[in-house]
């Protein structure tokens, strides 16, 4: 077993975070840098990718400076979607990044879905028509962001990008590819009617390898040996290696996903369907993915927006002062409804006020949101799956509250296990790394060493749970019916 550190390089969409662990995937020490997001016109988001790759160099090279012993890998986890594009001979950008988050192509997509290629995307890439994937990004700067795709244009998202600085080469893995719409999630390829379709020529795009494996090696000699997005490395940081195990990681909105095995399902209404890995020795896992937009941010509308407590952490506390909500829900569709409704036009919603509900039933109603649409996802999930989620693992900021967490059980009906360690995503990454260089000799070994902080089992019976989830359900029918009142 080679010794020494792994580092993950966990490139977000506002900052970078370079995270050690050891031998046992303890952490030992973390160095963190924000980067500016621009925003040139309503609805776009871009980054400077130098600025991406600044953040990167500073981040490594101080958490390097404290570690006290050698470095047997990094690894790669990444924002997924935002594109970058740059080029091949001199390593310098073309143009802005242009973030997950942008809806620029909006009117595009819809073009492409009254022009029939949904069933095409549908089932070649697991994804839907949106504004949130690379392919249309990238069509826009081909077309109208004054991008040539000449023989030394480079593609990738953002792990593409920082391994090209790190190491020469123009790589991805396929949970980065899977979630470009350009990527054929059941061949394991790049579509050849799908860059038709967007006018993507097949030079520019990365080279697909294995998400464990090593891609190249840095300037000091150290090997860049794992890669994989940023919701597909928590689910591998969770050591959620089998079909059937699922993780949510909670945060601004909530990312649900369940590894359904090595065969790729077919599409289902609501979720989307992604590539959660591969291995070196060609282990394959897929995995069913729901996005919700909006948990741990109606969280911060309670402080920011209603002023009903100062910080995060007193919405626990405020909730816990009543017993439910006497029948209020609360519906937080600010921008539309994730999954499973992918609705655009629900709008949030309190529904079953009464003259005694104060500020703690609201309180508890914003959790209990929460919980509610973690269930909607995993429903969906195990339905379409055909198996059950024996528990949930969760991380994320919004996991340090333990009544949120009963909530999740009890509306699951299953135990739901806190992680000790918060940071999944950059374990994950260094997991893939370290598997791929023998600090790691097996996914179960890697399974020996995850800990939870704490378990959550249900404690009202399943008939409570579901009265209560019918009563959300019904909620959210009124939230996305405001559009049509």
């Amino acid at each position: 077993m080679p010794e020494g550190a792994v580092i993950a390089i966990d490139a977000g969409t506002t900052g970078v975070r370079a995270f050690a662990v050891d031998e046992h995937g303890v952490p030992l020490d973390y160095e963190y840098r924000e980067f500016p997001q621009y925003f040139p016109k309503p609805g776009w988001v871009e980054h400077d990718a130098d600025e991406i790759w600044d953040a990167v160099q500073t981040t490594l090279a101080a958490l390097k400076a404290k570690l006290d012993r050698p470095i047997a890998a990094i690894g790669i986890t990444d924002q997924r979607e935002t594109t970058v594009v740059w080029d091949k001979k001199t390593g310098r950008p073309r143009h802005r990044a242009i973030v997950w988050q942008d809806r620029r192509t909006s009117d595009r997509c819809s073009e492409l879905r009254d022009g029939g290629h949904l069933p095409l995307v549908r089932e070649q890439t697991g994804l839907v028509l949106d504004p949130y994937f690379s392919a249309t990004k990238l069509e826009w700067l081909l077309t109208e962001g004054g991008v040539e795709a000449d023989a030394d244009l480079a593609f990738g998202t953002v792990d593409s990008w920082v391994l090209s600085n790190l190491t020469g080469v123009h790589a991805t893995d396929p949970s980065n590819a899977s979630r470009t719409m350009l990527y054929d999630i059941r061949r394991r390829q790049w579509s050849d009617e799908l860059l038709d379709l967007f006018g993507v020529p097949l030079s520019c795009l990365p080279d697909l390898r294995p998400s464990s494996g090593r891609f190249g090696t840095t300037a000091d000699g150290i090997p860049v040996s794992g890669i994989a997005g940023d919701q597909q490395a928590a689910l591998f940081g969770q050591a959620c290696f089998a079909p059937g195990d699922a993780k949510n990681t909670y945060g601004t909105g909530s990312f649900v996903l369940l590894n359904v095995g090595p065969e790729c399902p077919p599409p289902v209404e609501g979720l989307l369907t992604t590539l959660a890995w591969e291995l070196a020795d060609g282990t394959v896992a897929y995995a069913l993915e729901g996005a919700i937009f909006v948990t741990g941010a109606a969280v911060q509308w309670l402080r920011d927006g209603l002023a009903i407590i100062d910080d995060a952490a007193q919405s626990e506390a405020l909730a816990r002062t009543v017993d439910d909500t006497e029948g209020v829900y609360v519906v937080p569709a600010f921008t539309g409804l994730g999954s499973p409704y992918w609705d655009p036009y629900a709008r949030g919603t309190i529904v079953g006020l009464t003259r005694g509900v104060g500020r703690s039933h609201l309180a508890r109603a914003v959790l209990d949101s929460m919980a509610y649409q973690t269930r909607d996802v995993i429903d969906v999930m195990k339905s379409a799956a055909g198996c059950d989620v024996s528990r949930l693992r969760a991380d994320g900021g919004a996991s340090s509250n333990d009544l949120l967490l009963q909530l999740q059980a009890d509306q699951l009906q299953v135990p739901v296990d806190r992680s000790a360690v918060q940071e999944t995503t950059a374990l994950g990454a260094a997991y893939l790394a370290g598997l791929a260089e023998g600090v790691w000799s097996s996914t179960d070994e890697l399974s020996g060493h995850w800990r939870t902080a704490a378990e959550f089992t249900p404690a009202v019976p399943a008939s409570v749970a579901d009265a209560r989830h019918a009563g959300w359900r019904r909620a959210v029918d009124r939230a996305r019916g405001w559009a049509q009142s």
